[in-house]
């Protein structure tokens, strides 16, 4: 029967699906730590600065985490296909700052700050569910458990962070442009991540030889789970509420190698 616990422990259990896997779990960490780094040093808000550059500090560790996990197996981080790349296809359908805004030494503007966070509400609550769940089924694995349970302490505060920044937006009067930019975030992160989870688990079936049977069932999978967001699942990303975690990312960031080395 499949299951989520199943694919992963097939794909944690092959030298290549796993290569595949932690490799394109570090590109998108590392992408992620350079664009919060960037944005920390463009945000004129000495507040709300430290915060962000705390997330890109996470987001590089955790790429640093990947690494590691690899290097325990004596493998490297390899290059990954394109229809893979979660927040290059993301950044190609216009949703977060660009990666030439962000190269610029121009300071951002507040509505640049609203599409930072915004987006960034949008892809920690998948970040938190899929590491919670990741967490549900090998947290207490000899070989990854440490690092899923510190990567998903760390995509819970992010995911905290963004609510409490949004929200103390929106009571300075920015709860329309607020709005329109979760949605539209939303909607798009729903189709980037169908389009992306068709694509590895097309990539992993190769690795794993798949049979079409079994490609054709996770394929209507994720068609299905669009569709449940499309009618309405996506309102999840766009809800806002005061986190029991507060200033979630106001402290130093714990260093990878005491949790995984």
């Amino acid at each position: 029967m499949l299951s989520a616990r199943s694919l992963f422990e097939e794909i944690l259990h092959n030298d290549d699906s796993y290569h595949l896997f932690c490799s394109i779990a570090a590109k998108g960490e590392y992408q992620g730590g350079w664009e919060n780094g960037r944005i920390a040093r463009l945000i004129e808000d000495q507040e709300l600065a430290p915060k962000v550059a705390r997330h890109g500090a996470d987001e590089e560790k955790h790429g640093r985490i990947f690494k590691a996990l690899l290097h325990k197996r004596g493998l490297e981080q390899r290059d990954v296909p394109d229809d893979t790349d979660y927040t290059m296809l993301l950044e190609r359908e216009g949703i977060g700052l660009t990666h030439d805004k962000l190269r610029r030494d121009e300071p951002l503007s507040e509505r640049d700050v609203i599409v930072y966070l915004a987006h960034s509400r949008v892809t920690e609550q998948r970040a938190s569910e899929q590491m919670r769940m990741l967490r549900k089924y090998f947290g207490d694995d000899p070989e990854v458990g440490r690092a899923v349970r510190m990567i998903s302490d760390d995509e819970d505060n992010h995911l905290a962070f963004c609510h409490e920044e949004l929200l103390r937006l929106a009571r300075r009067g920015h709860g329309q442009t607020i709005r329109s930019v979760l949605r539209d975030s939303a909607l798009t992160e729903i189709r980037v991540y169908r389009d992306v989870s068709l694509a590895v688990m097309r990539h992993m079936g190769e690795v794993l030889g798949w049979p079409g049977p079994k490609n054709a069932v996770l394929a209507l999978g994720i068609h299905g789970l669009y569709l449940f967001e499309r009618l309405g699942g996506w309102r999840r990303m766009v809800s806002l509420r005061m986190p029991e975690r507060r200033n979630a990312l106001g402290g130093p960031p714990r260093p990878a190698s005491a949790e995984v080395v």
